[in-house]
């Protein structure tokens, strides 16, 4: 019967994947500069009981956390890299006077 419902509950909330209807918790965080996003979920108490573990994992790995929430969406990727907080500085070379750099 434990086989019947886990089956069951997959296959709804693989509906409310596709359809754009399944809850995520979407995490934002710095060092590294991403956006994570863990689900899907049937209902927003189901995302909201398993966040805690999302956060633990991710502060154990060093990320700061900026935001976390709980919203109805379909992502497109479970984690997005900002890359363009990866950009190098552009190397300065001091000129000394009478020099021409």
């Amino acid at each position: 019967m434990k086989n019947l419902f886990t089956n069951t509950k997959e296959i709804f909330t693989s509906v409310l994947r596709f359809s754009g209807l399944a809850y995520w918790v979407e995490i934002v965080t710095d060092n590294p500069r991403c956006t994570y996003y863990f689900g899907p979920f049937v209902s927003t108490q189901e995302a909201n009981e398993a966040k805690a573990g999302y956060i633990e994992d991710l502060e154990g790995e060093s990320a700061q956390i900026i935001s976390v929430k709980v919203q109805r969406c379909q992502p497109n990727n479970l984690t997005i890299y900002d890359e363009l907080s990866e950009v190098a500085e552009p190397e300065i070379t001091p000129a000394l006077s009478g020099q021409i750099s």
